[in-house]
C-alpha cells in the first residue's frame, strides 16, 4: 500500500476567499462581524480589503481560525486633522438641529459628496470630521477561513 502526501491549501495572493470574521476595537467593542450572516467573500491581494487584513488572510488554511492586531496605518491610517472643519450654524439649513455623533453628507466645490460626522456643536459652530469613523484606530480581527474557490 502507498501513501500519498495530502498538501494542505492555502490562502494566497489572487484567491477568491470565503472567511467568517469578527471586528472589534482594542477595547473589545464589536465594530463588524459575519457570524451568523454569509461568510465575507473577496480576492487575497486585490484590494478589496484594508491591507492588514488581507495580509493576515495570506497563508492561511481553510478552517484556519486566527485573531490578528492591525495598526490603524494599516487599516484606515491616521486621522487626518484636514478633514476636520468647522462650520458656522449660519451655513446649514435653519431647519437642520444637529447633535454630536449625527453622520450627514458634505457637498464639496466640485459637487463632489463625503459623509462626515459632528464632533462637536455650540452656539455658532458644528465641527465636522470626514475621516473614516475607524481611522487612527488599532483594530483586531478574529478571521476563519472558510472557503478558497
Amino acid at each position: 500500500m502507498r501513501l500519498k502526501s495530502k498538501k494542505m491549501s492555502t490562502a494566497k495572493k489572487n484567491d477568491t476567499v470565503k472567511v467568517h470574521y469578527t471586528g472589534k476595537l482594542t477595547d473589545g467593542k464589536v465594530f463588524d462581524s459575519s457570524v451568523g450572516k454569509d461568510p465575507l467573500q473577496f480576492t487575497v491581494g486585490g484590494g478589496q480589503m484594508i491591507a492588514g487584513f488581507d495580509t493576515a488572510v495570506d497563508g492561511m488554511a481553510i478552517n484556519e481560525k486566527k485573531t490578528v492586531n492591525i495598526p490603524a496605518a494599516e487599516a484606515y491610517g491616521e486621522s487626518n486633522p484636514d478633514l476636520i472643519q468647522k462650520v458656522a450654524k449660519s451655513n446649514l439649513p435653519d431647519d437642520m438641529n444637529v447633535k454630536v455623533g449625527d453622520n450627514l453628507v458634505a457637498s464639496g466645490p466640485d459637487g463632489r459628496q463625503t459623509r462626515v460626522t459632528v464632533t462637536e456643536v455650540n452656539e455658532q459652530e458644528v465641527t465636522i470630521d470626514a475621516n473614516h469613523e475607524l481611522a487612527g484606530k488599532e483594530l483586531v480581527f478574529e478571521i476563519e477561513l472558510v472557503e478558497i474557490a
